[in-house]
């Protein structure tokens, strides 16, 4: 069983080994049935993946359910087994918010989104799959559904360069109209806040969508939401590899951003590639 050996193990989400082969294995014929007659999934590029572990980078859709994340995670088992680990970075804000369903996902590999714990994760041999725009990304309005959007983070950049790990892109089309985000009126109630509106929770949600989907026709917040059950389409493209690793090259700002716009610019051209083929797939 894989663990870490940092003294924060005992809190959610700071640990490897909670990750339970026999828990997934039971998941999937429910995410089998989701995924075959409910998303009507289509994948592709499974074979780019190397024989190696690596940094999977996605772009995801559909509010808090993120629709795509988990039929991603499908494949990946349905192809690797259950005993081949990958592990999640979840957002901090999840664990605050929703430490029951957080504890939950870490039974299939969800952990805190941390640099420790990725490098936990690599040093144990496995994979990691991260989705660097968060909150931003999965709620990002419905105009932008067709952009890859990491909300100008470059963490995982850094973590690839320190890793020495190829980046794979995992993209993904169709779950923006599994919840139709019509806009953020994020900055209008955070300056709600500033005049002493608290945060539910306790908790700034960095992003405050009003939106069209089940169950609450119109919402509004970054609630929980049940998907519509529109098809979708995944991909995994080939790995990026860059020209320099290690901590020198995570150190040099201008570096990471020079590698941080080749890897979004890559992702874009695999999406812009995969919708054409869907518009021009007969229906």
């Amino acid at each position: 069983m894989l663990t870490t050996q940092h003294p924060q193990n005992k809190k959610l989400g700071w640990t490897l080994d909670r990750r339970d082969p026999k828990f997934i294995s039971a998941m999937m014929p429910i995410l089998g049935f989701i995924y075959n007659f409910y998303f009507r999934v289509h994948t592709s590029g499974w074979e780019n993946i190397p024989d190696e572990k690596v940094l999977f980078v996605g772009s995801h859709n559909g509010g808090l359910a993120s629709p795509d994340t988990s039929m991603m995670l499908y494949d990946w088992i349905r192809r690797f087994g259950p005993e081949k680990p990958i592990y999640g970075l979840m957002h901090p804000k999840v664990w605050e918010v929703l430490p029951q369903a957080a504890e939950l996902a870490m039974k299939g590999g969800a952990v805190i989104a941390h640099p420790k714990m990725a490098h936990a994760a690599f040093k144990a041999g496995a994979s990691v799959l991260v989705y660097p725009g968060g909150a931003e990304d999965v709620f990002r309005p419905y105009a932008m559904r067709d952009k890859i959007y990491f909300a100008h983070r470059q963490g995982f950049i850094k973590l690839a360069l320190r890793e020495n790990v190829p980046i794979v892109p995992a993209i993904s089309w169709g779950a923006h109209d599994t919840l139709i985000i019509l806009a953020d009126l994020y900055k209008i109630v955070q300056q709600l806040h500033k005049w002493g509106m608290p945060w539910l929770f306790g908790v700034d949600p960095l992003v405050f969508p009003i939106y069209l989907g089940l169950p609450w026709g119109l919402g509004i917040g970054p609630l929980p939401n049940i998907p519509l059950p529109v098809p979708m389409y995944t991909r995994v493209c080939p790995p990026i590899v860059f020209e320099r690793y290690g901590r020198e090259a995570a150190s040099d700002r201008s570096y990471v951003n020079e590698c941080y716009k080749l890897v979004q610019a890559k992702m874009q051209q695999e999406l812009d590639n995969l919708i054409t083929e869907i518009s021009q797939t007969p229906t």
